[in-house]
């Protein structure tokens, strides 16, 4: 993976993004660790987040991962840059059962103009860490 830091000052760029994330911040999602080019989220679960049969509800999950690893697109980018999600595959591979839930993304690779990002989602249930979705995703940077 060639990953091409643009932007020695990532940290702030991701920071103050992340503070306009309000959707995250209004469902109390926190921002984790990050890196060149990855990024976690954290969310604790509760009711209001669930769906029917009580996990976490898949609408949740996905913007979950697509934040995630949208931040982590952010790391790479020059300043002034900005972002869209162009396209946002998801896979659910089991229930987001557990206290928290974990989003971790990740680029694959980034472009000029399309940058490609990977996502993992993982309940944890008892410290134990359960991938729950997976997916990919296409980014379109708007300068």
């Amino acid at each position: 993976m060639d990953l091409k830091l643009r932007n020695p000052d990532f940290e702030a760029v991701v920071r103050e993004n992340y503070s306009r994330q309000y959707f995250m911040l209004h469902i109390s999602a926190e921002l984790g660790k990050f890196a060149p080019g990855f990024c976690t989220l954290h969310l604790k679960s509760r009711p209001e987040l669930s769906q029917q049969n009580g996990f976490m509800h898949g609408g949740a999950v996905a913007a979950l991962a697509d934040v995630a690893s949208g931040l982590a697109a952010f790391t790479l980018f020059e300043a002034g840059a900005d972002i869209l999600t162009v396209e946002l595959k998801i896979n659910y591979l089991a229930p987001a059962a557990g206290e928290e839930i974990i989003a971790r993304g990740e680029v694959v690779k980034s472009g000029r103009t399309l940058t490609v990002v990977r996502s993992e989602v993982f309940a944890v249930a008892d410290g134990v860490k359960t991938l729950c979705a997976a997916g990919m995703g296409s980014l379109m940077t708007r300068r």
